[in-house]
């Protein structure tokens, strides 16, 4: 059965996003700014804002846990625009190649924070390209729950047997297979051609 709806995941598959594009212009060291982003603003504390908390919150929570970081913390949302890196291009040439095609409905997920999405919005002009994008922190809710699959196939009227998902994350790879999606783990532009050829 041919794929006739291809969900992509944004950041790290067709938008180039790391907070280190920022941190490097704060720290002086290498090994500094990775204790930061591992203790710090890590990983898991950013998640809570693609789920829905605002930064806000979010800093004024962590900030008390580690005053003498105000500044750097603080800096994750006033600065936030840096940690863009740019369009993945060879993907985005993809994405635009599938648009002109008009083959498969093209749509978004990804966990974004309701915040700073639209500065990507303003950014990116393929992003008006996709006929839905579904943003976790607008819907607080995130990727690999599966609440957040379920509402995208009800919402956007997917057929799951007949709609392939891309992401990079493998967590969220596998949550899609688990709601009856076929998934493309992504890891490089060429890699992703060629297993979406095979499917459409």
């Amino acid at each position: 059965m041919k794929v006739d709806t291809i969900i992509f995941d944004l950041g790290g598959v067709l938008i180039d996003w790391n907070p280190r594009y920022l941190y490097r212009k704060i720290f002086d060291e290498e090994s500094q700014m990775e204790w930061f982003l591992e203790h710090v603003c890590n990983a898991e504390w950013n998640v809570q804002q693609d789920a829905g908390r605002t930064f806000e919150e979010a800093i004024d929570t962590l900030i008390p846990k580690y005053p003498e970081f105000k500044d750097q913390i603080s800096a994750y949302h006033s600065r936030w625009s840096e940690m863009l890196g740019g369009p993945i291009k060879e993907t985005v040439q993809l994405f635009e190649e599938l648009s002109t095609r008009k083959e498969q409905r093209l749509v978004a997920l990804t966990n974004w924070s309701q915040q700073t999405f639209p500065i990507a919005q303003d950014r990116y002009a393929f992003l008006q390209l996709f006929e839905n994008i579904l943003v976790s922190g607008q819907e607080k809710m995130k990727k690999p729950d599966h609440e957040i699959y379920h509402l995208l196939i009800d919402r956007f009227e997917i057929l799951p047997s007949k709609a392939v998902f891309i992401d990079d994350a493998e967590p969220n790879v596998n949550a899609a297979r688990e709601v009856g999606l076929k998934a493309i783990h992504y890891k490089n532009p060429q890699q992703l051609k060629s297993e979406l050829d095979l499917l459409i």
